[in-house]
């Protein structure tokens, strides 16, 4: 699952990922993924950090909470590259993190190592 409010960043990180294979889910914001996991099996999460109604970390902090998805991989995409933003991510249960703007690359090879 993919969560951005940007369009753009959303539709860039769907194509690359089903391109390799992925089947993607994607969503707005927190409420909206949240919305959309009923009846879902999701094995990865992708999300943007700054986004309205509910951010990354927010939504890092109610899946962790759900057994069901307490141990999947929450990749966290943000423009914030500081310590202390990281950490804030790394509190709330992310596996990684990812400092905007990235390569389609760069996301593969984060994705391919945390799903392994």
């Amino acid at each position: 699952m993919t969560v951005d409010d940007s369009a753009s960043l959303r539709q860039m990180v769907t194509f690359v990922l089903r391109d390799s294979g992925y089947q993607i889910v994607e969503a707005v914001d927190g409420l909206d993924a949240l919305s959309k996991l009923k009846g879902q099996e999701v094995d990865l999460f992708l999300s943007d950090v700054n986004m309205p109604n509910m951010d990354g970390l927010e939504l890092t902090r109610q899946l962790r909470a759900m057994a069901q998805y307490k141990f999947v991989p929450i990749i966290l995409l943000t423009t914030e590259s500081l310590a202390e933003k990281k950490q804030q991510g790394k509190a709330a249960g992310a596996t990684a993190w990812i400092v905007k703007p990235f390569t389609p690359d760069q996301l593969l090879a984060v994705v391919k190592k945390v799903m392994r």
